[in-house]
């Protein structure tokens, strides 16, 4: 691990393989690929990254598509809410604020691993702007619920924040549903 953190810090997420990992550590590439499917595996365990980023793909891609932006929204939260998870989450968050180069790995990670792997399954010839329209309230809410820990929403009940936060997410990913507001809940 301490090989793939040297790597990932000496050359950014985008520029690293699991090939240079192993040049690095001084072993053959094919013991690297034994225990790490891939770049993006080798990347979440390197940072302990509590969350790996695949498994809230998967779980969106195989959501309705109806329900997508409530899908991840969920997903999410109750991943950095979780109370195993909850400090190393609010910490990484705050290393990515506090730190330019790791605000560039981690948006290079998220960017080629998250982004373009539900951008691909989008059906629209915007799918890029889409995905990255959605991610900026994920991670705005990251950054404010876990990084910031700004009130009242650091500690709003998951259902609520979803509630809220995952029809808009569902607007930028799929263009339907509706933004649930109390004009459109007619409060």
């Amino acid at each position: 691990m301490r090989a793939a953190s040297a790597e990932f810090l000496a050359s950014g997420y985008d520029d690293t393989s699991l090939r240079a990992v192993a040049r690095r550590a001084g072993v053959d590439p094919a013991l690297v690929h034994h225990y790490f499917d891939d770049k993006a595996a080798l990347f979440a365990e390197a940072l302990e990254a509590p969350v790996r980023p695949q498994d809230i793909v998967r779980l969106a891609l195989a959501a309705p598509r109806d329900r997508l932006g409530e899908t991840i929204v969920r997903a999410v939260l109750e991943a950095i809410d979780a109370p195993a998870t909850r400090d190393r989450m609010r910490q990484l968050v705050r290393t990515a604020l506090g730190h330019d180069f790791a605000a560039r790995m981690l948006r290079q990670f998220l960017v080629r691993e998250v982004l373009s792997r539900i951008a691909g399954e989008l059906d629209a010839p915007d799918a890029e702007l889409r995905a990255t329209l959605a991610a900026s309230q994920i991670v705005g809410l990251l950054v404010v619920r876990a990084g910031i820990q700004a009130e009242p929403l650091a500690s709003a009940p998951v259902d609520e924040v979803v509630r809220r936060v995952g029809p808009v997410v569902q607007w930028h990913l799929v263009g339907f549903g509706t933004v649930d507001t109390p004009e459109a809940r007619g409060e």
